[in-house]
Formats: C-alpha cells, structure tokens, sequence
C-alpha cells in the first residue's frame, strides 16, 4: 500500500513538473519585454555559439527551446503518417497488385504524400540521400535543328547556375545541331563539364518504322533507344526535353536514384492533363496508359537494369501490337513508355509533380504545388510555350526569361576540391595568358587577342544550299546592337546568301531574336546565317567577329563588307557573272568593290553607275573617306573608275583597304586588332603578300550610310594610350609579316616608313 502511494506521489510530482516547467520557461523569456527573434539554428551551430552574461543564457534558453520546439514538430509530423502497408515493400511480384493503389494514392495534388513531399521540399529535417560532392551526373537530350539548339542552351544554364557537381551531357543530334552545340560548349569553356555527342541520323531506322503523329517528328522517337545509344558502363542517367528549366540543383533529382526499389527502371511523373482519360474532345483515343499516364519530358532512367530486362524487345513488342490498332503515336515516345507501363507497372518509380510540372493548357499543374518556391524543374510542353494558361505563368515566365538573358559567361566558375580532366585547350590558354607582361601598358590589347568568347553559331533558323555552277558568293559583315537597324535594307539589297556576327550580350540576344522575328523582311530570307559572339571583355573583337563569319560561308566566294555599307541593287548577280569573266576558280584575285559614302540619313539610292556619278558631282555622294582618311582607298583609283568598261587592276599601297570579293579559302583577319583602327589595312596587307592580285570592278559599287560614331573610334580619338598601342602592334604585325614571308615583305615596312 505504502509503494502504491509512493508510486502515486512520483507521478503527481513529474506531472506538475511537466505543467509548471514550460510555464516557468515562458515567463523566464518574457522578464524584461525579452522578444524571441525568429532564427533556426542546428544542434552544432548551437554547440558552437559562445554566450556570456545573463543576456547570453537568456538567448540560449531561448534557442534550446526553440530546437526542441522543432524535434518535436519533427516527431509529430512522422506520428502523423499513415503506416506503410506491408504491400507496399513486396518485391517485383507484389507491384502488380499494388500499383494501381499506389498510382492513385500519388496522382498529381491528391496524394496526401505527395502534398507533405511540396511541404517538405524546402524542409531541412526530411534528409535527403547525399550525392558523392564530386560525383559526376549524367544528362541525356535529344536535340535537333536550330530551334531546339537555341532552347536547349536555356535548360543548359538554368542546369549551369544551380548545380555543384561535375556534369557530363550527352546529346543525341542531327548534324545542324552538333554544329552548333559543338562550337557553343567548345568556346563556353565550362570547367567540369564534359559534352559527348550521337548521331541521330544513325538512329533514325531504330524507330522510322514507327508512324507518327508529334510536331517533333522521328527525333520524338530517340528516347526509345537510349539504352542501345549511349556508352554501355553508363549506368544511370537523367533525360530532359529542351523545353525544361530547373529552380533547384539537378543533383536533389540525382539523388532520387537510390529510392528505387525493386525492377523500378524508370523514374516518372504523373501526367499533369487528362489526355490518357480521353475525354478531351469527342472521339479522342489516346494510347493505353495507367491511370493518368506519365509524361517524359523528364525521365530517370537506370541503364544497367534496363538492358538487363531487354528494353529494346519490350518497347518494340509493345509499340506493334498497339500500332496494329492505334495506327500512329500521337505524343511520340511518351505514348510508347505509357503503352509499356501498362502492361508491366512495376517497371515505374513514381516522381513527386514538383520535378515536372507540365505548363500547358487544361493541365492540373496548380493543384502540383502550394507554393510556387515550391517547385523544382518547369517544364513548358504546351506548342504555344510562354503564352500557356496557369495562374502562376507571370512568374513561370519571368524565371524562365532571368535563365534566357543570364550572362552565360559567369557560369565558367570552378568546382573546388573536385578533380577534373585536363582541358589542354584551357590549359593552353591559361599558359599563353600568364606569359604575358600584366605590367605592359598595351597589356589589355595583347590578351584580347587571346580571349575565347562563347559563340553561339545560326542563332536563328538557316536553309541555303549554294548553286551548283560554283559562282556562288556570301556577303560577310559583323555588327553590335546599335547597327540592326541596317539589317533589312541590305537584305533589300543584296538577295544572296549573308553571314553575320552579332557582338551581342546575353540580354541583347534576346531583343535582336525578338527583333528579327518581327521583321517580315528577315523572317522571309532563309538564307542569313546570324552567328552570335557573346561580349566579354572591353574592345569590340572587330578581326574576331570576321572570322566568325568567314568560318560558316559555304559558298566558293566570299564579299567582305561592313554592316553600315549598301551594296548596290543586283551585285550578288554582278559578282557571280564576274568569277566566271575574270576566271577567279584559277587565279587569286581580289576584286574590288568602290565604296562610297553620303552625309544624307535619307538617300535616293542610285540604280545605276549614271546615276551615281550624277549624285557624285552634285555632291550627295563622296568617295568613301576622302576628307578624313584618303589614303584608305585612293589606289582604287576613282578618276579611273568614272570611265572604265573593263576591269582594271590596282597596285597594293600603304593603309589600302578596299572591300573585296575573294575564294572563300582566303586568309583570316588578324586578332590583334580589336575596336578602331588598322583591322582591314593587316587583312589586305596579307592578301597582297600571298600575291593576290588587286581587280577594282567598273560597274560595281557600294555606299556607306551615315550613323553616330562607335565607342571604339571616340577611344582611338581621345585616348593617347590607344593610339600608341595601335601603334606598337602595327610595329608587331609587320615584323611577323617578314618572318613569315621573308624578302617580298619588306616593302611593307618601306612603304609605312614613307606614309
């Protein structure tokens, strides 16, 4: 009896312990007006904190009962979860049953587990498997053409700005595409980036059999047989349409690999519309699905085990025996995984919406978040992208644009403490850099010519093949934001085929794309190669933009002008005529265009040599230069050209620079020369050393439109420094030309001397 009420007395004790212990503590915090400041710290940053004094124990109190304050919300949220039903942990065999449960449990904004998975998502108590800090993660796309070479390269740097490991991309692409990507990765110099790149157009009889239906054509079809197209010790690797764009570190998705369990092969979201409910529209048909169905625009894909079940069998039966009465595939692949799914559900490891939240009209994406911080891979696969239906699409929209317009150039930094593979080409670089003299005055000069700039080649869509009677020429010009006003007159003038570099930020790229698609003049011309060399740096690349341009003509001549220069109507015809009269396949000449100039923003632009003579001696039109720079291109000898029929050559003199037509295996431009001053005089010097001979043409002609003065030209006239630097490298230029051509370059010095 005396132990019963021992017992008792105990439990009374520890039971006003618990009531007044916590009453205790509030009322210790609330002495002195004391205000709780809303902070989360971890058990080891409280460990760590160094408190003294009375105020240093109050704030510790406070945040010990803030901690366990958190351990037990922590506690309750675990309690709250419904048990596991023993079902659920069965192997491969017992997924058959319960896939059907689980699919519905977990369908788009209905599953309970699903909302606590958005509620967490942000949660630093739900931990999540690590990913190795330099383990490499590996990213599959299919990506063909230029749209899709322009999209992807946003998905790329939304990847790019969040992540922490190694990345290894693996692309699947027609030839236009590897082109571009190839050229893009090799000048954007990532570190700890690697780029692979397939052949689709080797692919294409793995799944050309299959009729379909999708506005990505036979390249909607490539997912299938990745397992066959990628390396075979490639285990695992995550593939994403072009049309992605990730808000958080594609390593948390990496990480979801370790939660597959089972035959789990392939990890998918639930498909956010009703379009395998078919109840869209009358008569609407669609594949079988399970459920909802899946959508791929973001797969997890475990290689090894794939192969191991004989996937290329399974997707290829599958695909047969539906098309024997589905006739088509209507969403591509997706139709195919779904169509597979169905028949083996146990092959499924079912993503949270969050990593593919699918904006397209009639979607129940909304119902996938709370929170739109919430989300973490946006996922645009509606044909009409950006102008998609969603309550939340203003800020789906910016995100994407703050991805689009981001200087792609701060995503070169480096990933610390992780060993990478030797780039010889930064490697190389970076050598070349340091034996430069930081101390030289010309210093930013000379390490301009060094500078490799992101290139992003046929920004917009391109279709030209050259004509087959070898005759054909591309007129090749570079430019900056400020001269697109010029783009659509000289597509009025000259109806050949046109290479262009744009010298353009991130941002700016964005406006000229915004730009030319609202131009019907341009948007009508396929024939216009636009090259975009991303700015970095302080000179205008001038040489650089040139050779850009240069590099991707694919015609046998090449016209080298200026974008603030109009070729007279009916040129490109004039100078095809004249590679066959003047024989050009078997000689090197360089054929020179007059140029001349006016001072009138508006210009009645002459139709005729006549009337440009006429225009000449009223004085609307000058030579080009002659009261600022005469000696530019008085070799052309003007008094010559007013009468002559024929042909005529010109011999080379000093600071000559005419605009030319010549073999598009003629010499490059010269980097060192960047912004204003001497860039084309090196070029001609060069085509004259390799004895081109010099053809000025009679009834050929070319007029240059006034504009503001570039930055580059107000630099060379106001800063001494630049003048002199210009100067040396002049010096530099010339004592090269005498190693490399010996004796016959001599005169060019001479002729400096004398100038």
């Amino acid at each position: 009896m005396l132990g019963m009420c021992r017992g008792r007395r105990k439990f009374l004790v520890a039971s006003l312990a618990l009531l007044f212990i916590p009453a205790l503590t509030w009322l210790y915090l609330s002495v002195g007006s004391f205000q709780v400041k809303p902070l989360t710290l971890s058990p080891l940053e409280l460990q760590s904190s160094t408190l003294v004094g009375r105020g240093g124990e109050r704030e510790a109190l406070e945040l010990r009962v803030r901690a366990v304050e958190e351990e037990n919300q922590a506690l309750r949220r675990e309690l709250s979860r419904p048990p596991r039903s023993p079902s659920a942990r069965l192997p491969s065999g017992g997924h058959h049953a319960n896939q059907s449960r689980t699919h519905s449990e977990e369908g788009t904004g209905d599953s309970e587990g699903q909302k606590a998975a958005v509620v967490r998502n942000g949660s630093d108590c739900v931990q999540q498997p690590a990913v190795d800090k330099c383990e490499t993660i590996h990213v599959a796309i299919v990506c063909a053409g230029y749209n899709a070479s322009r999209d992807v390269v946003t998905l790329v740097k939304s990847v790019l700005f969040h992540r922490r490991n190694p990345l290894h991309f693996h692309f699947i692409t027609d030839s236009i595409a590897q082109h571009i990507l190839s050229s893009l990765f090799h000048t954007w110099m990532v570190p700890a980036v690697k780029v692979n790149f397939y052949d689709a157009d080797e692919l294409k009889s793995e799944v050309s059999w299959i009729p379909n239906k999708h506005y990505s054509g036979i390249y909607g079809l490539m997912k299938l047989v990745l397992t066959k197209t990628l390396p075979s010790d490639l285990q695992r690797v995550i593939v994403l349409d072009t049309d992605i764009t990730f808000a958080t570190d594609i390593a948390e998705l990496w990480a979801v690999f370790h939660k597959f369990r089972g035959q789990q092969v392939l990890g998918l979201v639930e498909n956010q519309s009703d379009w395998y409910l078919g109840n869209l529209w009358k008569n609407h048909r669609p594949w079988p699905a399970l459920g909802r169905g899946f959508n791929t625009g973001v797969i997890l894909l475990l290689l090894d085990r794939l192969r191991k079940l004989r996937w290329e069998q399974m997707w290829r039966l599958t695909a047969e025996r539906e098309l024997m009465s589905m006739l088509s595939t209507s969403l591509a692949d997706q139709d195919i995984f779904n169509a597979v799914i169905k028949q083996n559900p146990f092959l499924v490891h079912q993503l949270p919406c969050f990593w593919n939240v699918q904006l397209s009209d009639h979607t129940r994406s909304e119902k996938c978040y709370k929170d739109v911080s919430d989300l973490k891979v946006i996922h645009w696969n509606s044909p009409k992208k950006l102008r998609v239906k969603n309550k939340h699409v203003e800020f789906f929209r910016n995100l994407y644009l703050t991805f689009l317009e981001y200087d792609g150039n701060l995503l070169r930094r480096e990933l610390f403490g992780c060993p990478s593979e030797t780039d010889h080409n930064s490697e190389n670089l970076q050598k070349t850099l340091s034996e430069l003299d930081e101390d030289d005055p010309c210093y930013e000069f000379r390490r301009e010519r060094f500078t490799v700039h992101r290139t992003h080649l046929y920004f917009l869509h391109y279709e030209y093949e050259a004509a087959s009677d070898n005759t054909d020429v591309t007129l090749v010009a570079q430019l900056s934001m400020d001269r697109l006003q010029m783009l659509e007159a000289i597509c009025k003038h000259w109806e050949g085929p046109i290479s262009l570099a744009l010298y353009l930020s991130d941002a700016e790229a964005q406006q000229f794309l915004r730009y030319a698609q609202g131009s019907d003049v341009l948007m009508s011309r396929g024939n216009v190669g636009y090259h975009i060399v991303y700015k970095e740096g302080q000179f205008y690349p001038v040489n650089l933009l040139r050779n850009v341009a240069m590099q991707q003509v694919n015609t046998p001549y090449m016209f080298l002008s200026d974008i603030d220069f109009l070729p007279m109507y009916g040129l490109y015809e004039y100078l095809r005529k004249s590679v066959v009269q003047l024989d050009m396949a078997n000689a090197k000449k360089a054929l020179v265009v007059p140029a001349f100039e006016t001072l009138r923003y508006r210009l009645s632009y002459p139709k005729s040599k006549a009337e440009l003579l006429s225009q000449l001696d009223m004085g609307t039109l000058f030579t080009f230069r002659y009261h600022v720079w005469t000696k530019g291109h008085a070799p052309t000898n003007f008094a010559k050209w007013r009468t002559a029929t024929t042909a005529y050559r010109v011999q080379w003199e000093a600071d000559f620079e005419p605009y030319v037509m010549v073999r598009r295996d003629s010499p490059e431009y010269d980097r060192r020369f960047v912004g204003f001053g001497w860039n084309k005089v090196a070029h001609i010097m060069e085509l004259d050393a390799q004895e081109f001979e010099f053809v000025v043409l009679p009834n050929a002609y070319m007029i240059h439109m006034p504009h503001a003065p570039s930055f580059d030209i107000t630099k060379f006239r106001s800063n001494k420094q630049y003048r002199i630097c210009l100067k040396t490298l002049k010096e530099e230029f010339q004592q090269n030309m005498s190693r490399r051509y010996g004796f016959a370059a001599l005169k060019y010095m001479t002729a400096e001397n004398n100038s």
